[in-house]
């Protein structure tokens, strides 16, 4: 089946924002006494919805959180992303130029991918075309949040095309049986060791790669 939808993932893939959004983290974590790296994040918390990532804090270090943790969390980094946050680079001229209908689906927050687009400029580009893991039962590795964005979007499984940069993000496309993508271009991801990837996965680093590699996916479906 050829594509014809394509999901963007929001940070790290379209937002490049992973870097800030570790930054915080790290910094508000350290007032607690709990020492967390870069490395630690990526590997640990990349894709994953906020509370679970909490969850995860307050498991391995065995200790709670402030109640005002995750609300401290989010009023410092949105006021980093409008200071500070920007596309990937070559994103937007690759959305100027497609073909294809295209939504976002992400397990940032409504108001955190909101605040995003709108410091990007594109919250009128997608507009109701945005879908949050608060709206399933199951976030990213689950198929819950993509099978959603698809079935609201009128497409197939099949038919779609999933870009994503996280592990969690490539299970999740797998499990609904979805075409993905890997995006590696993000600054969080650059120099870092390169992820193992699901058997048939392709990554690229270059937007400028993009629509070649969507045309030979079109042109494999087209073949099969």
């Amino acid at each position: 089946m050829t594509i014809d939808l394509i999901i963007f993932d929001c940070d790290g893939v379209m937002a490049d924002s992973e870097v800030l959004s570790a930054s915080v983290l790290i910094d508000q974590l350290a007032v607690l006494g709990i020492v967390v790296t870069a490395a630690d994040v990526r590997r640990d918390f990349l894709g994953r919805s906020f509370p679970t990532v909490a969850q995860s804090i307050r498991q391995r270090w065995g200790r709670p959180l402030p109640d005002s943790f995750e609300a401290d969390y989010r009023a410092r980094l949105l006021d980093r992303f409008s200071a500070e946050l920007r596309p990937t680079p070559g994103f937007l001229a690759v959305l100027d130029g497609l073909g294809i209908p295209a939504c976002v689906a992400t397990s940032s927050s409504p108001q955190r991918v909101g605040h995003t687009l709108r410091v990007l400029g594109l919250a009128d580009r997608f507009g109701d075309r945005v879908f949050t893991a608060s709206q399933v039962r199951h976030g990213k590795p689950a198929p819950d949040l993509f099978l959603l964005a698809a079935a609201r979007m009128g497409c197939p499984p099949a038919s779609t095309l999933v870009i994503e940069d996280s592990a969690p993000g490539i299970a999740a496309a797998l499990a609904a049986e979805m075409r993905v993508l890997h995006y590696a271009g993000g600054a969080h991801l650059r120099g870092a060791e390169p992820m193992a990837l699901p058997r048939g996965v392709r990554s690229f680093d270059n937007w400028a790669e993009f629509p070649q590699l969507l045309a030979n996916l079109q042109q494999e479906a087209a073949t099969r």
